[in-house]
C-alpha cells in the first residue's frame, strides 16, 4: 500500500509541523512521513476546538506519561517558550502535577528537561 499524496495537505502540514516545532520543517520520503506531515499535521493539528496551548499540554503529559523523554518533549518545551504557548511558571507547575501522577522518575526527568529548557531561552 502507497501513500497517496496530496499537495495542498502537505504544504499545509509542513507549515503547521514548522509551527508547532518552531523551527522549518523541510519535506521528506516515505509513506511514514506523509501520513505524519498530511493526516497528523495537516488534519489533526488544523482541527477546531483546542488551541495549540492545549494541544501542547496534552502532547506533553502524554509524552512523559508513556516514557517518551526523548527530544519530543524538549522540542515541544522550547517551542511552547519560544511560542508564548507556555511561560516558565506554566511549565514548573505542569512537572509538579504531572509528577504526583506519572511518578517521581518521570517528574524529575521532566524537570530537568524543563528548567534546562528555560535557562536556554533565559539566555536567548
Amino acid at each position: 500500500m502507497t501513500f497517496n499524496s496530496d499537495p495542498q495537505k502537505r504544504q499545509a502540514g509542513l507549515e503547521k509541523m514548522s509551527e508547532v516545532y518552531s523551527f522549518e520543517m523541510s519535506d521528506g520520503l516515505g509513506d511514514f512521513f506523509g501520513y505524519t506531515v498530511e493526516h497528523l499535521f495537516g488534519d489533526i493539528w488544523q482541527r477546531p476546538g483546542l488551541s495549540m496551548r492545549d494541544r501542547r499540554l496534552m502532547l506533553i503529559a502524554a509524552l512523559v506519561a508513556g516514557g517518551g523523554m526523548d527530544g519530543t518533549v524538549g522540542i515541544q518545551i522550547d517551542s511552547a517558550l519560544a511560542k508564548g504557548d507556555l511561560t516558565p511558571d506554566d511549565l514548573r507547575e505542569i512537572t509538579l502535577f504531572l509528577t504526583h501522577y506519572l511518578g517521581w522518575p518521570k517528574g524529575a526527568a521532566l524537570n530537568s528537561q524543563v528548567e534546562t529548557a528555560i535557562a536556554r531561552a533565559e539566555k536567548s
